[in-house]
């Protein structure tokens, strides 16, 4: 194993320790950096922001959807993100390009932690980068949130002959959505799925979890709304 890796799993280690011990996550370094006291809630009306302006554009297509919403934005001045990064929330969802959580809940560079995959998948990778997050980072809340429409969670309803690579993307997403009667269903038996995965393969988040040191929710994300709701 390459030194500079031992020497970021042995960080990693010592770090969770501390994170986790007193039950709390430790305050963000950088007293400059958007730090909200509530980061659910904190997503709920940035989500909220962003469907008024969402709906808005629907309406009137000459609406400047990044104008509705920048005015209502905390931004992290430029000299706090050279050097460090202080998320508040991690967002697991899918690599849809019209799944931009970014702009979902209407945050700025620094904020949001974000990992992506088709279907919004549990995989080895995201896993670990979710850890990274939690006890490096120490993010308090991590989201993972499936959508309408989903190619991903479609594909794996359907027979369709996949590449090697595709068959291995698709075939937990086929475990979990087993007997969903629509694809509204099946997306969110995913994501629901996906926690599980995450729950049952990191030891570092469940007991994250246990001590209350983070908060892992599922939601479901409806392009036509911009709504995200919880699970």
């Amino acid at each position: 194993m390459p030194l500079h890796r031992r020497k970021l799993l042995k960080t990693s280690a010592g770090l969770a320790i501390t994170a986790f011990v007193g039950g709390q996550p430790a305050a963000a370094s950088n007293s400059g950096s958007c730090q909200p006291r509530d980061p659910l809630k904190n997503l709920t009306e940035g989500n909220q922001r962003f469907c008024n302006a969402w709906q808005e554009a629907a309406r009137n297509p000459s609406t400047n959807l990044g104008s509705e919403l920048q005015n209502n934005r905390c931004f992290n001045a430029p000299q706090t993100l050279f050097n460090e990064q202080h998320p508040w929330a991690t967002v697991l969802t899918c690599a849809d390009s019209r799944v931009s959580p970014s702009w979902i809940f209407d945050t700025t560079p620094g904020e949001l932690f974000v990992i992506r995959s088709a279907g919004n998948t549990a995989f080895d990778a995201a896993i670990a980068s979710i850890e990274y997050s939690v006890s490096i980072l120490q993010t308090p809340l991590v989201m993972v949130m499936g959508h309408s429409g989903c190619g991903a969670v479609s594909t794996a309803m359907g027979e369709a002959a996949l590449t090697p690579s595709l068959e291995r993307l698709i075939s937990p997403i086929r475990s979990q959505i087993a007997n969903s009667p629509d694809l509204a269903a099946a997306v969110r038996s995913n994501a629901l799925g996906t926690a599980a995965t995450l729950r049952e393969n990191s030891t570092l988040l469940r007991q994250a979890e246990a001590t209350g040191a983070l908060k892992l929710v599922v939601s479901y994300f409806d392009l036509q709304t911009g709504a995200v709701t919880l699970i």
